[in-house]
């Protein structure tokens, strides 16, 4: 196994991608190297101990393609025991309904399999009137929720703050 990070992530707009390259740029490149999953081999998960997850929900409360076309070789990868971060990006006022959902898909996908879930969110700070990827009665997501639609200003301080919280959560598990 090995030690660093691998963030994965499907982009078709390139907004994940770019919350990807900010991951990478504040945890270091020397401990996360990016894959866009319609590139590498989903099964490359498999080779790392901690993975950061990237999915933007794709109109109303869809998986991203890429995502879309990995979806049913998930469940069968041995993931137990990782360490597994999620990110997620949508739009909360334009898709209100279903913000954030594919980040809960993703979630409940991978939760089955014994990963260890790492930053989850709260929810307070956002408009929503409902999504998939909401814990504890409401008040987490299942992890980073970034809106670049229409919080865009506030991106770089929560993902400054949600990586210090995932390597803080991740040294806890190890």
């Amino acid at each position: 196994m090995h030690n660093e990070n691998r963030s994965f992530y499907g982009s078709s707009t390139c907004y994940t991608e770019m919350a990807a390259e900010k991951i990478r740029d504040i945890l270091g490149a020397d401990l996360v190297t990016l894959h866009n999953i319609k590139e590498t081999p989903i099964t490359a998960m498999t080779q790392y101990d901690m993975l950061i997850l990237g999915i933007p929900t794709w109109d109303f409360g869809e998986l991203q393609e890429d995502w879309q076309a990995v979806w049913d070789t998930l469940p069968t990868l041995p993931l137990q025991g990782k360490i597994v971060a999620l990110y997620g990006l949508g739009d909360q006022l334009g898709y209100g309904e279903w913000f954030q959902d594919a980040l809960g898909l993703l979630h409940d996908q991978l939760l089955p399999l014994g990963v260890n879930m790492v930053g989850y969110w709260p929810t307070a700070g956002y408009e929503f009137s409902a999504s998939r990827a909401t814990l504890d009665e409401g008040r987490l997501f299942a992890g980073l929720a970034l809106d670049e639609a229409n919080q865009y200003d506030l991106s770089d301080a929560r993902l400054q703050q949600w990586c210090q919280q995932i390597m803080l959560e991740a040294a806890e598990l190890l």
